[in-house]
């Protein structure tokens, strides 16, 4: 099975969910971004998203081809966001999509599971710097993207956590 995608705007519960599936021994990949973004944040010049966008894409990038072909090498893999996302984030932003983000969006699973932001569950800090309403908007971005490069959304019900694992495995037949 190609790689399955849960992604949706920030503050949804995606790192919690892939935590819990990891818990129930599925092979399961960190969110690259926030990881870069605490890296970057470090770096007296470091490339930050609300600072140089296009530049972020292109570490994200690479970070998140690297991650796609390990998690190809599982039989079944989640990854806390991927490459759409790049490009969902640049329309957002107003700004061009690349080809080259849009080739690299292929080799996953077609269903793209997302997890809608809860106002219940939202913290915004340095990593997160907007309010919940941009959370909001970054969600319905994802989703426009995410349908334009040919994927299912599939909406996870924000419910408890072992709903929400066992609701991706009716849907995977897993």
């Amino acid at each position: 099975m190609q790689p399955i995608i849960i992604t949706g705007g920030p503050g949804a519960g995606k790192t919690t969910l892939i935590d819990a599936l990891s818990a129930n021994s599925y092979q399961t990949f960190a969110e690259s971004s926030r990881q870069l973004i605490e890296e970057q944040s470090q770096l007296t010049n470091g490339v930050l998203p609300w600072l140089d966008l296009p530049g972020f894409a292109r570490l994200c990038l690479a970070a998140m081809t690297e991650q796609k072909q390990q998690a190809s090498q599982h039989e079944v893999a989640f990854l806390d966001r991927a490459i759409p996302d790049i490009c969902g984030y640049l329309q957002q932003a107003g700004l061009e999509i690349e080809p080259r983000y849009q080739a690299e969006s292929k080799g996953y699973h077609r269903q793209a599971f997302f997890c809608r932001p809860e106002r219940s569950i939202y913290v915004q800090d340095e990593v997160r710097p907007y309010p919940f309403e941009g959370a909001i908007a970054i969600h319905n971005a994802l989703v426009d993207v995410y349908q334009q490069l040919g994927f299912e959304v599939v909406e996870v019900p924000f419910m408890s956590l072992e709903e929400r694992v066992r609701f991706i495995e009716l849907a995977l037949e897993l």
